[in-house]
């Protein structure tokens, strides 16, 4: 999976989230969303930083799940 990310005011292109760290400002001035590995499937569209992780982690749990 791979998180993406661009700021809410300009409608610039998606990046590639590496980390809060890496970001200039806070997380909530950016708009998150999360596609599949080959990047052709959106999984969540385009939400706050919060409820796109929510998602990612429940689809890794239900990934490893036995």
């Amino acid at each position: 999976m791979v998180l993406q990310f661009r700021e809410k005011t300009k409608k610039s292109r998606w990046k590639d989230y590496s980390g809060k760290s890496k970001l200039k400002n806070s997380v909530g001035k950016y708009t998150f969303r999360l596609l599949s590995k080959d990047k052709k499937k959106v999984l969540v569209k385009p939400t706050n930083y919060t409820q796109a992780l929510k998602r990612m982690r429940q689809i890794e749990f239900f990934k490893h799940r036995t």
